[in-house]
């Protein structure tokens, strides 16, 4: 998260997805809170920009993601998202938490994150635009590509989500670390 020095230029939060198949990466960057609708908001932003166009006869949307923050394994708005989702394209989704403690073995800190970090390192980051651009300008010899996008849509943080919403959400849990391993499959209509 990034806050800038004048207090009216606000937030700069940062949400990545990375297509480890295809070396691309795609940062959402929100201006006001890091939450779960905000994350779910940056995948679907993914899926209708650059997914469903490299992937158009996909069912399954396969998705790594940590344990805390707006993608937790125990954010309750996080699942009812994903069911929103996965009803509006049809998808299956499977995702799968990384254990607590364990983030920095996900391939988007490597693949991703550690690249942009390389490529704006020592420029100040004074406007949304520089930091759209610089993370856009990301690139590397083996053919990583970086889409970014100025996110203003306001995402507030605790919205509730009750037991029977939750109960509605169509989620299959894996047996092995059921917790953390799990398929959201689109509502029956």
């Amino acid at each position: 998260m990034r806050d800038f020095p004048d207090k009216t230029l606000g937030k700069a939060i940062p949400y990545g997805i990375y297509d480890i198949g295809a070396d691309n990466g795609f940062v959402n960057v929100g201006i006001t809170k890091e939450t779960a609708a905000f994350a779910v908001a940056s995948i679907r932003s993914w899926w209708a920009q650059l997914g469903c166009v490299a992937y158009p006869n996909a069912t399954t949307l396969q998705i790594t993601a940590d344990c805390g923050g707006g993608n937790g394994n125990r954010v309750r708005l996080w699942k009812t998202e994903l069911q929103r989702l996965a009803d509006d394209t049809g998808l299956q989704i499977s995702v799968c938490h990384f254990p607590p403690g364990t983030s920095k073995w996900n391939k988007i800190e490597h693949r991703l994150w550690s690249f942009i970090a390389k490529n704006w390192r020592g420029r100040p980051l004074v406007s949304h635009e520089v930091i759209i651009n610089s993370i856009a300008a990301t690139k590397t010899s083996t053919g990583l590509k970086v889409y970014a996008q100025l996110d203003k849509r306001d995402y507030p943080q605790g919205i509730e989500v009750t037991d029977a919403q939750l109960a509605a959400v169509n989620l299959h849990r894996d047996d092995f670390h059921g917790e953390w391993n799990y398929t959201i499959k689109p509502s029956s209509h």
